[in-house]
């Protein structure tokens, strides 16, 4: 009897290649697309395509909801990005797909679980860890780190080779052999062209979510977002449920050309890479929550949130998700975000994003105390002796050891 192995099935260059060659070691193969809400993929036709390849079953598992609800969002709230730039789109989603990949695996008997990342990058560390967590039993199946795959395929020219030689439609080609991954958080492109450090990526990539700063409109955009505890609920106030809010502002700030970046970022195997991404709708999300913050949150509570947050993105990057770590951290940002209620206006235009006004009924900022008119609500006396408390170790060791 064949042994049942369970594919994160993508539909792109490597899965399909992968998909054949797993037939190939006598696999029963079960293909599995996690919808994330991928804005550019045709599902019928890579559905066909798996299909046609000879997968034992092919299965479409819709997670876009839970995505944004219970990964996306604890993220934002937690306002991380990794190396100070990078919206964690691509791993925020590799946890999930794990938990799905080894629910079908449970279904269908399969003690296998395969993917296409490659020995060099990241994705493998997310997808593995997860599983590991989850399911400590199970088998990895990566082709990438299997000498004998390697040496058939030493690169993307060679794999789509053998898509050309078996009529297998894929995006890539030799002329743009661009590895890329989208999800309805984001679509980031890596290899080809990219790798070379002189190119300029904005004018290289073909976007799928965005337009070029340079095409959008010559018209200011305004859109406002509403927020209760952290969570946005609201798009120029039309209630959303989470997906919703997340495909609303992606077109919004997609024909604004909001959300692209272009970085070099440290892998967590040890290297460096070049890497262009598109977040339209959760770079919209990430400024409006931080303008609701400020009204909202304590100062000391935001402060700790804010030197927690890289720790935070470094384990949504590695691909910590299932850890005790991660979880008592998701238990303190939903604490933490309890009063982050209220509603924000920006104005979008070509690229930018600038804020237009804010409001909330939690809000702490006090215009009689902050004005800089005359008011009774501060005792500018008081700031004597509050500085005379604050400034007494300093007067103190000013006098033990003076400084030049």
């Amino acid at each position: 009897m064949a042994k049942k192995c369970v594919l994160a099935y993508s539909g792109g260059l490597d899965t399909s290649v992968i998909l054949g060659w797993l037939m190939d070691k006598g696999y029963e193969v079960h293909a599995v697309y996690v919808d994330l809400g991928q804005p550019c993929e045709d599902r019928e036709a890579i559905r066909k395509k798996a299909e046609n390849i000879g997968a034992a079953s092919v299965r479409f598992i819709d997670v876009k909801g839970e995505l944004c609800r219970d990964f996306a969002f604890p993220v934002l709230q937690w306002q991380a990005k990794y190396e100070s730039v990078y919206l964690l789109g691509t791993s925020i989603a590799r946890p999930l797909i794990s938990k799905k990949m080894l629910e079908v695996a449970k279904e269908v008997g399969a003690t296998a679980y395969a993917h296409g990342a490659t020995g060099k990058g990241n994705d493998q560390c997310r997808f593995q860890l997860a599983a590991e967590a989850l399911r400590p039993d199970i088998e990895m199946i990566v082709p990438w780190r299997i000498e004998e795959f390697r040496k058939q395929f030493p690169g993307r020219t060679e794999l789509i080779q053998y898509c050309e030689k078996n009529n297998i439609p894929v995006k890539a080609s030799i002329s743009k052999p661009y590895s890329s991954d989208e999800n309805c958080l984001h679509i980031s492109y890596e290899a080809g062209k990219l790798e070379g450090l002189d190119v300029n990526g904005l004018e290289l990539v073909d976007f799928g979510m965005c337009v070029k700063p340079q095409a959008a409109p010559d018209k200011e955009e305004e859109v406002t977002i509403e927020f209760q505890s952290g969570v946005p609920v609201a798009v120029n106030g039309k209630k959303m449920n989470a997906y919703e809010v997340v495909a609303a502002l992606n077109e919004i700030g997609g024909r604004n050309g909001v959300g692209i970046i272009d970085m070099v970022e440290n892998r967590f195997v040890g290297m460096k890479s070049r890497g262009v991404y598109e977040a339209p709708g959760m770079t919209v999300l990430y400024d409006a929550h931080r303008y609701i913050e400020q009204l909202t949150m304590e100062r000391e509570l935001m402060h700790l949130r804010d030197r927690l947050a890289p720790e935070v993105a470094e384990l949504v990057y590695y691909g910590f998700w299932y850890g005790a770590k991660m979880d008592a951290l998701l238990a303190f940002i939903k604490e933490a975000q309890k009063p982050v209620s209220g509603t924000v206006s920006l104005k979008l235009y070509k690229g930018n994003i600038i804020l237009n006004g804010r409001s909330s009924a939690n809000s702490l900022y006090d215009e009689g105390i902050a004005t800089m008119e005359g008011s009774d609500a501060y005792n500018q006396d008081d700031a004597s002796g509050f500085l005379r408390i604050q400034g007494l170790p300093y007067r103190v060791a000013g006098k033990v050891r003076p400084r030049s």
